[in-house]
């Protein structure tokens, strides 16, 4: 009798349009691709529907909840289009034995030039100067550099790593806060390691690359915020977990700090906020890590993690909880 395929849910409606090998991939390996129609981020009730039979998911930032696991007892693979995995229940995928995995690697470059486009955006004013030209003024102003501006990177990981070597290019000093820094890198990119507290006075402009962890909650909040420059520019293209968003909303407002680039918020979609209003204030939809480049890369990785499951290999480098291996059965 021959073998059923197996199912994978391709979770992310866009992906199918950036190209890439990840379709190829998967179907050279046997699965059956499951594309979900509704063209959009699923919510709870679609994701627990479209996964009905599927043994297997690309995932985008559906809501892999408690309620959505217990659904579908037979997932043996959430594969995390992504390098972060916060809309992914681990604790209850763990206990389950579902293997979560994740895409490192592959979209530092996309964050990197996203944050330089909040920072360059935000110094020379481009909204409001577009929005002037566009209603017929000529609303020219006096503008920031950034060449010879601080930048402050929080988090010297691949993504602040991507940043730290840009910043190079527009001859900007750069100082580094990590709880467990890379010195060979600081070193050879003339990066100064400080404290926290450092960071946060030195900085003309921060850029925060921190994963969401216990330690991270709120690491930038009033009190934080306070120590700042009134001039410095905060972006960050991280997780909304890290900023108290109501903090910097009163900062912003009181020109206590001088202006912020947000990609990523405390709850997505934020919905209309407002002080996304505040003129010193530059908005973008987690689009950070985005580009037709990254996301194909992404894919590809994740793909290649659901694979290397199924035909029991041990992806170690991209497994988000290692203690189920001895359980771990497709």
């Amino acid at each position: 009798m021959a073998k059923i395929p197996p199912k994978i849910l391709i979770g992310p409606s866009h992906i199918n349009s950036v190209g890439g090998k990840f379709q190829s991939i998967l179907e050279n390996a046997g699965y059956d691709l499951v594309c979900q129609d509704v063209g959009r981020q699923l919510l709870e009730h679609e994701l627990i529907h479209w996964l009905k039979g599927c043994s297997a998911s690309l995932a985008g930032s559906e809501p892999y909840t408690k309620k959505v696991l217990e659904a579908h007892p037979d997932l043996r693979v959430i594969a995390r289009i992504g390098v972060g995995f916060d809309g992914v229940d681990v604790s209850c995928a763990t206990e389950k034995n579902i293997a979560v995995t994740i895409a490192p690697g592959t979209n530092q470059g996309s964050v990197a030039e996203h944050a330089f486009t909040l920072m360059l955006a935000l110094v020379k004013r481009l909204v409001p100067q577009h929005l002037g030209v566009q209603s017929g003024g000529f609303p020219r102003s006096i503008n920031r550099p950034l060449r010879g501006q601080t930048l402050g990177i929080a988090g010297l990981g691949r993504a602040g790593k991507a940043v730290a070597t840009r910043a190079i290019a527009f001859e900007m000093p750069v100082i580094a806060y990590d709880p467990f820094p890379d010195l060979a890198f600081a070193k050879a990119h003339n990066i100064s390691l400080v404290t926290f507290e450092d960071l946060l006075e030195k900085s003309d402009i921060l850029t925060l690359h921190l994963p969401a962890t216990p330690e991270s909650r709120h690491l930038i909040n009033a009190k934080s915020l306070a120590r700042m420059k009134h001039t410095a520019i905060i972006i960050n293209t991280s997780r909304g977990w890290v900023l108290d968003e109501a903090a910097l909303a009163d900062a912003l407002a009181k020109n206590t700090i001088g202006g912020a680039g947000i990609d990523v918020f405390e709850e997505e979609p934020p919905g209309k906020q407002a002080w996304f209003d505040l003129p010193n204030l530059v908005l973008t939809p987690h689009a950070a890590g985005v580009d037709s480049m990254s996301l194909a890369a992404m894919a590809e990785s994740a793909a290649e993690a659901a694979v290397s499951l199924y035909k029991g290999e041990w992806p170690a480098e991209k497994i988000v909880n290692p203690q189920i291996r001895d359980k771990f059965r497709f």
